[in-house]
């Protein structure tokens, strides 16, 4: 969603150009020599954005959250060293940066439950580390 949120909303013209410039840096494209369509690109990356955005919203499986948060956090990289390519001012990258961190910690917290769930439990509701410290 950084990307939609990101620019002038009033403006989509400004967005297009914006794209342009970014589709230009695109990593691998003069390495494969091909040419991303700015039009595509944009249309692509604000379409993961919704659909990635929503499924973290709305579906509850935690599998489809954290495959949709791993995509986010793909593009806000891409993001950020699209800004970084074309020179952009550090004002332009920081959402980028903020979300990714965001993204980053949702992921890690995700992780730690999921491990701290899976950790076994005596019958008499202690675990291990509990009876040791008694």
């Amino acid at each position: 969603m950084y990307m939609l949120l990101s620019y002038k909303s009033s403006c989509p013209k400004h967005s297009r150009k914006e794209y342009v410039k970014y589709a230009k840096v695109f990593p691998l494209s003069t390495t494969l020599d091909f040419k991303v369509p700015s039009k595509w690109y944009r249309r692509v990356v604000g379409s993961l954005e919704i659909i990635c955005g929503l499924a973290m919203a709305i579906i509850p499986n935690y599998k489809v959250k954290n495959l949709s948060n791993a995509v986010l956090l793909f593009l806000m990289l891409m993001a950020v060293y699209s800004h970084y390519m074309v020179n952009d001012r550090f004002e332009r990258i920081a959402p980028a940066l903020v979300f990714f961190f965001m993204l980053t910690g949702r992921l890690v917290i995700d992780w730690q439950l999921r491990r701290e769930d899976a950790q076994p439990v005596a019958a008499n509701g202690l675990d291990d580390k509990t009876r040791k410290q008694d």
